[in-house]
């Protein structure tokens, strides 16, 4: 996905009150549920655990993200993976 208005690179995160997370420069997603979204960045792989999580807003063009609901953690994975592997990736990785 190309992403238009922003640079390629550019990625921030604003976490409000542990309930709204802003998420900048997202590439793809993954799957998402109650518990957790897996979503990938220009900066590499997102997780965002927590709990009655819900997508608030989803921009492919502008590559921005609002997850709400009560958020626990935040965790990066790895920072080349920039959207989700294939089938056969998956069984290498």
């Amino acid at each position: 996905m190309e992403l238009i208005g922003m640079e390629k690179n550019e990625h921030s995160l604003k976490l409000e009150n542990r309930s709204r997370l802003t998420v900048t420069g997202v590439t793809d997603t993954d799957k998402f549920n109650e518990n957790s979204v897996l979503l990938y960045t220009c900066m590499g792989e997102l997780t965002v655990k927590g709990k009655d999580l819900r997508v608030g807003l989803l921009s492919v063009e502008t590559g921005d993200m609002v997850i709400e609901g009560e958020i626990n953690a935040v965790i990066y994975g790895d920072s080349q993976v920039k959207g989700p592997l294939g089938f056969v990736g998956r069984l290498l990785k």
